[in-house]
């Protein structure tokens, strides 16, 4: 059970609802951390009078340090704020809700001082997962996973032989479109997801099917199994989150209501389990639970995941800076739905095969995959 917080991305989507569970339970915040948005992170900071604040644009924790010289709360900034917030202060536990590859940092620097990780930033463990997993294992430490369907698998797992992992996907707003179709898609569109509320790029990812993508090398890196063993099927109504298939072929699956509280929650109090914080699910209106099998035609990104994790090295890092800046560039109007995929493809598959990576050559392969889609564009 977390006895104190530090929540890094707190104005972000999981974020919010991170302070909304600590609020709920009672969990005493230390330090928060974010990138630029200096009205969230003050109320925030006044909520919850964590000691240290950090904001990762340097002008905005000026502006902050200002507006909070009342109350007895440190203000750091810059680049290297946010791995310095998961360090510092007494909490026990670090939520990293952080966006792209700026949580991995902050990742590394929560497990090296010791504290337990309740991890939503799927950058660190597709960009550095072994690096990652060794960390844990070295300081005997848990990674508490964030994301719905990672957090289904967590609860599903019993220490008994698996044969397989399911992941489920949504499918998001474009499920059953052609390609013709997809090319007409605009960022609005995208953004429409027919579940669950997320960041502009998380969404945008969701409909790619990358997203799923990541979740996959996820998977495969925090539960010590072959991408072989895990597979990917749409399930619409996103009541199921995840499933794991046992060797006498008993599958297990973690049902709830679609709300990210629930997995903040479970990350915060595990081993132990506490009072909802969410809605119970009415199995009577639910109707029924379709699947399908995923469009790996019109949605490559998915497949071109499991080939990234196969090659490993600096490939699912590259990939994963490739994805960032194209849907950057869509979002912006500059790069079409379907040239996502298109160009994401090529600049990974073009990635040379480094084994062993350290940190500087992650990130390095990150840089030259985003400047290869921007040359590409």
């Amino acid at each position: 059970m977390t006895k104190a917080l530090a929540v890094l991305g707190s104005t972000g989507s999981v974020g919010l609802q991170a302070l909304d569970v600590c609020r709920r339970l009672s969990i005493p915040v230390t330090a928060l951390a974010a990138g630029r948005d200096v009205k969230t992170l003050e109320a925030q900071a006044r909520a919850f009078q964590p000691r240290l604040v950090a904001m990762a644009d340097e002008a905005a924790a000026k502006d902050l340090k200002t507006r909070l010289a009342d109350l007895n709360i440190t203000v750091i900034g810059g680049k290297e704020a946010p791995a310095e917030a998961a360090a510092m202060t007494e909490a026990d536990t670090v939520l990293n809700a952080v966006s792209g590859i700026a949580g991995l940092r902050p990742t590394l620097a929560a497990l090296r001082s010791g504290k337990r990780l309740a991890l939503a930033n799927k950058e660190s463990l597709v960009a550095f997962g072994e690096t990652v997993m060794a960390e844990a294992k070295a300081k005997q430490l848990p990674i508490l996973p964030v994301d719905s369907e990672h957090s289904a698998i967590f609860q599903c797992l019993s220490g008994q032989p698996v044969r397989k992992l399911w992941l489920t996907a949504s499918g998001g707003p474009f499920f059953g479109k052609s390609r013709e179709e997809l090319a007409a898609i605009t960022p609005a569109d995208a953004l429409a997801h027919p579940t669950w509320q997320m960041g502009s790029r998380i969404t945008i990812d969701s409909a790619t099917m990358m997203n799923k993508g990541f979740e996959v090398i996820e998977a495969v890196h925090l539960f010590g199994v072959k991408p072989e063993q895990i597979e990917v099927v749409v399930h619409r109504e996103s009541i199921i989150h995840s499933m794991v298939e046992y060797i006498d072929n008993a599958v297990i699956a973690q049902m709830s209501r679609p709300d990210m509280r629930l997995c903040v929650q479970y990350a915060l109090t595990y081993p132990a389990r506490t009072e909802a914080v969410i809605p119970p699910l009415s199995f009577s209106s639910l109707g029924g639970l379709t699947f399908f099998a995923p469009d790996t035609e019109n949605f490559p990104l998915l497949p071109l995941a499991y080939e990234a994790i196969r090659r490993g090295g600096i490939v699912p890092a590259a990939m994963n800076g490739a994805d960032e800046q194209a849907v950057a560039l869509f979002l912006s109007g500059k790069l079409s739905f379907t040239a996502i995929a298109d160009i994401v493809t090529e600049v990974t598959l073009s990635m040379p095969m480094v084994t062993a990576p350290t940190l500087e050559e992650v990130e390095a392969a990150d840089r030259e995959a985003r400047r290869l889609v921007l040359e590409k564009a």
